[in-house]
């Protein structure tokens, strides 16, 4: 069984510690930062989305638990005031030993029950070109792509 509990501050510190450097690790990989930069420009990205940690109003952080054990983390928000019915995934990650299990599929639906409950009936995320294993969940969960960005090194 998955349960989601919202996020409390000693997890909120492991997970913000990681989560800045996964994060500038994939706008590397994706080309759009560079390494010099990408440490910075993350950590500026999540105080700007997060100034009040696991407390930002209207920001849901999430322990994703499987009989007890934490298995991995989601974060959903109602970004914009004006559309609160409108959420948005910014992160989610099933930590790696526990990947391939079920884990990302079922703790995708709780959140949607969640998201309900806060009066959320639309639920958009991002994901990385490069995620192909995200991009296959999303997609078998539903999800639609609404806009494509691509790039060429040339």
């Amino acid at each position: 069984m998955i349960i989601l509990k919202p996020m409390n501050q000693e997890e909120f510190k492991h997970y913000i510690s990681f989560a800045i450097e996964d994060y500038a690790k994939d706008k590397i990989a994706s080309g759009n930062w560079s390494e010099d930069e990408a440490i910075e420009l993350s950590k500026k990205s999540f105080n700007q989305l997060l100034p009040k940690d696991e407390q930002t109003e209207n920001n849901h952080l999430f322990s994703i638990f499987h009989n007890d054990i934490l298995v991995g983390m989601i974060w959903i928000a109602q970004k914009d005031p004006t559309k609160p019915h409108e959420g948005f995934i910014y992160d989610f990650m099933i930590y790696e030993q526990y990947q391939g299990q079920g884990y990302a599929k079922k703790a995708m639906n709780e959140i949607e029950t969640i998201a309900k409950g806060l009066g959320v009936n639309k639920i958009g995320l991002h994901v990385f070109g490069q995620n192909k294993i995200a991009r296959g969940l999303y997609e078998k969960m539903g999800y639609e792509i609404t806009n494509i960005t691509m790039a060429k090194t040339i």
